[in-house]
């Protein structure tokens, strides 16, 4: 038996008691908040079916927003025992999936519709153009000059800063932690380091103390003497070039956040992931350390997809020099 749910447009069909959903040909934003309430309406009640089949076989674009409705679906589906099955998955979708690292926790069913999913070689092409900067070749060349050039830099300085970390404490001279990129795929971000080698340690103890608080100015009890001058400095995030050469990073762009923090995003939240996360960025220029709420954070990032054009990126490159300009000049 099929129909229209009266929540949603999405056409729901049963097949022995098994709910079959039949996804829409994009699932951006709006689509997605839809997806994860017509999948709550299965999940959320004490019965629950034992599996739910959610029919691909139209959905050729799926963007950050869609990615992090999946994720919620599966997050739910998975504390109520439900297994959600993905059918007639589409090689758009397929090369989101398999880029995000989807494909290996979901369960796809192979056919006839997937078996022309994409080679390694060709699966770059079938990404989402979520926002025109990911596919701009010329911010992409600004990047890798600008990289080359950073790495430059931070071959130079390599040899000072790292004496005067292990002078200072003892443990790696690198630090490293994930991060979520580009439609939430996560990766490596590097920096120098900057705290003690408890760090997390010191972190649970120092929110619990807090109540659910947490330092993130100079007076952190985690950072180093050397590490409260690298963070001044900025000088902490030069290995970053070699995530911005990669292709992990831009130059420009939002803020790369952490996993446990997209975990806590409502759908419309994941839009913020459209775009490869930045070095510098609109949080960047408007006082990074200053702007802690959580909102705030989101409306930098949306005003920095709405605005962004190279121009823009050129003047927020500009105004991050000038500020890191000014703010060592006054440490002088």
């Amino acid at each position: 038996m099929a129909g229209l749910t009266p929540e949603t447009d999405f056409p729901i069909a049963f097949f022995n008691q098994t709910p079959l959903v039949q996804l829409p040909p994009r699932l951006s934003v709006l689509e997605a908040v839809a997806f994860k309430n017509t999948c709550q309406q299965f999940l959320l009640p004490t019965a629950v079916p034992t599996e739910i089949i959610l029919d691909f076989s139209q959905t050729t674009f799926m963007d950050s927003s869609g990615v992090g409705a999946l994720v919620s679906n599966l997050k739910l589906a998975r504390e109520k025992q439900v297994k959600l099955i993905l059918r007639n998955v589409r090689p758009q979708v397929n090369a989101v999936l398999e880029m995000t690292g989807l494909d290996q926790i979901l369960t796809i069913e192979v056919t006839e519709a997937a078996r022309d999913t994409p080679t390694d070689r060709h699966r770059e092409d079938q990404l989402p153009t979520t926002h025109p900067s990911v596919r701009s070749w010329v911010k992409r060349l600004i990047d890798i000059v600008g990289a080359i050039v950073g790495l430059g830099i931070t071959a130079v300085a390599l040899g000072p800063i790292a004496i005067a970390i292990k002078l200072d404490s003892s443990g790696p001279i690198f630090f490293s932690q994930t991060r979520c990129g580009w439609l939430g795929k996560h990766f490596r971000v590097w920096k120098f380091r900057s705290m003690c080698t408890n760090a997390e340690e010191l972190k649970a103890k120092i929110e619990n103390q807090a109540q659910g608080a947490f330092f993130k100015n100079e007076k952190d009890p985690r950072v180093t003497k050397v590490g409260r001058f690298l963070r001044r400095t900025s000088l902490d995030e030069l290995p970053q070039f070699w995530n911005v050469l990669k292709g992990d990073m831009s130059l420009v762009g939002t803020r790369p956040p952490t996993p446990d923090e997209v975990e806590r995003y409502e759908v419309p939240e994941w839009q913020r992931l459209d775009v490869k996360p930045g070095m510098t960025g609109e949080w960047q220029v408007n006082g990074r350390s200053q702007v802690l709420n959580f909102e705030d954070v989101i409306r930098l990032d949306l005003r920095y997809q709405k605005n962004w054009s190279l121009l823009y990126d050129i003047k927020l490159i500009v105004k991050t020099i000038l500020i890191l300009f000014n703010k060592n000049s006054g440490a002088v």
